[in-house]
This record gives C-alpha cells, sequence and structure tokens, in this order.
C-alpha cells in the first residue's frame, strides 16, 4: 500500500508516517521542511504541481490530509481575528486540503480501492460552540463540509472519503494538556482508516470509533 500523508514531519502526521513504514508500507510524507520526503507548503499551488509531477503514474492507495494550522488560539474578539489570520489559516486548512486531493486524484484512480483521510476536529461541529477560536473552528467546519462533498462526487469512482477527528492530542498543537497521546491517536485512527470504505463514505468519526455529529 502507498499512503501520502500531508504535514508529517511532526505530531500526528510524523506518528502515521512511522506507522505505515514499521508495517511495511510505502509512505510519501510531505511537509515544509526540506526534511520530508516530498517538500510541500499545501499553502502553495505551485507545490501541488510539483508534487504531482513527483509521483505522476504512480498508485496511491491512500491519502492522509493531515497538515493544518491553529493560528488564533491566544486571540480575543475585541481586536483579535486578523484578516490575515483568517486567510492563512483558510488557505492551509481548507484550500490546501483540497489542492491536495485535487492534485493526487490522478494516482489515487490508478489504486484499487482508494481512499482519502481528512484530519478535521471536533471543534467543526456545530454541537460544539463554546465559544473562542472562531477561525479554527470556521475552517475546520469548511473542511468537514468540503469532505462530505468529495465523497459524493468521488462515490461514483470508488474513492471512499472520511472525515476525523483525532482527539485532543498532546502536540504543538494540541498542547500538553491534551486529554491522549499522539501514539494513541494514531493507533485509533489507522484503525478508522482501516474500516473505511464505499459503506462508510463521508462518514465523521472520532479517533476512537465513535460517530460525530456534524
Amino acid at each position: 500500500m502507498h499512503v501520502v500523508i500531508t504535514g508529517a514531519s511532526r505530531g500526528i502526521g510524523a506518528g502515521l508516517a512511522a506507522l505505515y513504514a514499521d508495517a511495511g508500507h510505502k509512505v510519501t510524507g510531505t511537509g515544509r521542511s526540506v526534511a520530508s520526503d516530498v517538500q510541500l507548503d499545501v499553502t502553495r499551488p505551485s507545490d501541488h504541481v510539483a508534487m504531482a509531477d513527483a509521483l505522476a503514474g504512480e498508485p496511491i492507495d491512500m491519502l492522509v490530509c493531515n497538515a493544518g494550522v491553529y493560528l488564533d488560539k491566544t486571540e480575543t474578539l475585541d481586536g483579535g481575528y486578523s484578516a490575515d489570520m483568517w486567510a492563512a489559516s483558510f488557505a492551509a486548512n481548507v484550500t490546501g486540503v483540497f489542492l491536495s486531493v485535487q492534485h493526487m486524484l490522478p494516482m489515487l484512480r490508478l489504486a484499487d480501492a482508494p481512499k482519502i483521510a481528512i484530519i478535521s476536529s471536533q471543534m467543526a461541529s456545530h454541537t460544539r460552540a463554546p465559544g473562542g477560536s472562531y477561525i479554527y473552528r470556521a475552517s475546520k467546519a469548511a473542511v468537514l463540509n468540503l469532505g462530505r462533498n468529495l465523497s459524493t462526487d468521488l462515490a461514483s469512482e470508488g474513492i471512499a472519503v472520511g472525515i476525523y477527528h483525532p482527539g485532543w492530542v498532546q502536540t504543538d498543537m494540541g498542547g500538553a494538556e491534551g486529554d491522549i497521546t499522539v501514539d494513541a491517536s494514531v493507533q485509533g485512527l489507522a484503525l478508522r482508516f482501516d474500516a473505511l470504505g464505499m459503506a462508510t463514505t463521508g462518514c465523521f468519526e472520532t479517533w476512537d470509533g465513535r460517530a460525530h455529529a456534524y
């Protein structure tokens, strides 16, 4: 199996890359660092073009759209949440996912039972609205919507799409106060990805297998 993982240089992405590599699968991990398998800033269209050219003709069994940012964690309603922060967040968390899918589609179509896994968050759900983090919440809700619509458009091609809440994970993004370790999140997500298929395409699930309200 060939797995492509965006944002694989640290955190959940690095954990997933290590898990699949240890299991003997081929892993292409991307990141903004030159130390990654493929250098990819998901906000740069030219990087997506270069990556597509590098992987052209090579089947991709699973694309994991993990790269993302959380820039507004400490912003305040009075005077915070700049327009530039909104633009940068949506460029990474929404447009970056769309461009990743769009440019990897030719290679996904070469696989027998291709899958796309999109890392969103429980903060995307309209059932959880405790306030704050307006930009992050909105961007994760948008990518949830994107994933749901992709699942509809790609169903006729047999490409399954799942959207996932990885848990509140102890990473640079989640903070040391997170509920679970990277390893716990990664192990749970891998099980969710394994279970993803055309019968469950469009699902929004938690890392530990629970269906999440949209």
